[in-house]
């Protein structure tokens, strides 16, 4: 008999301290997408191992962002919790000989790291502390220091097999030996997040290329507390920049979902936009349960992707134009109608922009006096028919000003567009004029031919 494979578990690992930013929301929604798609389950886990970080408003804001893109999960924990799990293991490292305590001040440690490159040699820690005797350690506590632990690295090389990047290789021995332990006995994030990941039953792992050297890292320290590090399925996207390429910081308030949120990003064009964001698939709205049938993995690329607030409007405008009255009517501008939605829908880029065509068709914008377009504007006003009307009423009209004027195009449509909703694009005319109404129309062409 063949041993049985353990279920399928994922999780999203979200930190109190920011709020979610479009580049964790790419890496949560890849791990659901992963996780539903081989029928697992998912763990959302707060990662809350500093107690100044462990507000409840900012993890409710967390969930809320993550519940808005359409992401649920199975279970939850907090890391803030689990201190006891992190010391155990950190004890089990002291006496394995691969925690060893520091005293070096961050002022230090840049001097030693400045004086490295000048001499061009690696720029890595130097383990100058793994010399450090019981008398200088004892001094250095008595002098008030109290010290930080780094975890030894091991001398091989660390490679596995990437669901997305193929063969991959670290090598440890250009890497500094991370502190795993700060002064004040907190575990740092890196190293409470593997002792959870293999205790939690975590079997595939989707993260960031710029983590690629942490994932070895972790996978020598899982190694060292007698975890198998190929237990674990390793993907790492290529991380995602600005669009010019610049570094996109977890801390810029722009490119967090709370902010797309309140310009009008609608959730499914956020989901589909960075679900196919590195692919070769053209973006378009997509709900997480839509993409879930999908290998989104296995269409990334190589190369690193752009964010660009023009691709996403474009994606978030396809969304708007699906959207029934009945989903957006408590968003839209108070005494908005079913006709409205359905006239400027197609036209809008953000949902706050029909504030703008309300005015149009149920405010008093006053519209620009149109240079040399006096004497059209007036004989469009005196060919405007009378109420009622309806869908046809563009259409008619248009055809008595040809005939009259012999105009025809933009030529004729752009001058009235103007007039009518100060603006030279916008909804289709035919359905915006009969909501604009008689009176409106009348006014506007008469202020624009003045």
């Amino acid at each position: 008999m063949t041993a049985r494979e353990p279920p399928v578990r994922l999780r999203l690992a979200v930190s109190p301290a920011v709020l979610l930013h479009v580049g964790s929301a790419r890496i949560a929604l890849a791990n659901w997408l992963l996780a539903r798609r081989l029928g697992g389950r998912v763990t959302l886990r707060v990662d809350n191992t500093e107690p100044d970080r462990a507000g409840t408003e900012a993890q409710e804001a967390i969930r809320q962002d993550l519940s808005w893109l359409g992401l649920d999960w199975d279970d939850e924990v907090r890391q803030g919790e689990r201190s006891d799990r992190y010391g155990a293991a950190a004890e089990a490292l002291k006496s394995a000989g691969r925690l060893y305590p520091c005293f070096e001040s961050e002022a230090e440690l840049h001097a030693k790291r400045e004086r490295r490159i000048r001499q061009r040699r690696p720029a890595a820690y130097d383990r100058a502390m793994l010399k450090l005797t019981p008398a200088q350690r004892a001094a250095a506590e008595a002098g008030g220091k109290r010290p930080y632990w780094r975890f030894r690295l091991s001398e091989a090389p660390i490679a596995w097999h990437d669901l997305v990047a193929g063969a991959r290789r670290v090598n440890l021995a250009e890497l500094s030996d991370p502190v795993v332990i700060r002064a004040d006995g907190t575990p740092t994030p890196a190293f409470a997040g593997a002792i959870d990941d293999f205790a939690d039953g975590i079997t595939h792992l989707v993260r960031g290329e710029d983590l690629a050297n942490a994932t070895a890292i972790e996978r020598d320290l899982a190694a060292a507390l007698g975890h198998d590090p190929a237990a674990i399925a390793l993907a790492h996207l290529p991380t995602v920049t600005g669009p010019s390429g610049e570094r996109l910081s977890r801390r810029d308030g722009n490119f967090t979902l709370r902010a797309l949120r309140q310009r009008g990003v609608e959730p499914n064009a956020l989901a589909g936009y960075l679900a196919r964001l590195g692919t070769a698939a053209e973006a378009r709205p997509s709900t997480p349960s839509d993409l879930a049938a999908e290998d989104c993995l296995a269409a990334v690329g190589r190369t690193v992707p752009r964010f660009d607030w023009r691709d996403l409007l474009a994606v978030n405008r396809q969304a708007l134009a699906r959207l029934p009255f009945a989903g957006v009517a408590d968003r839209l501008p108070l005494g908005s109608t079913e006709a409205f939605w359905h006239a400027v829908r197609g036209s809008l880029d953000l949902l706050s922009e029909a504030r703008g065509y309300w005015e149009v068709v149920a405010g008093t914008i006053v519209p620009p006096i149109i240079e040399g377009e006096a004497d059209f504007l007036r004989a469009a006003l005196a060919a405007l028919p009378a109420e009622p009307w309806d869908t046809t009423v563009w259409t008619t009209w248009t055809a008595a000003i040809r005939q009259t004027t012999g105009r025809a195009g933009k030529n004729l449509t752009l001058p009235l567009r103007l007039a009518l909703t100060g603006e030279d694009e916008g909804p289709n005319l035919r359905t915006l004029l009969p909501l604009i109404g008689r009176h409106r129309a009348a006014q506007r062409l008469a202020v624009a031919a003045s």
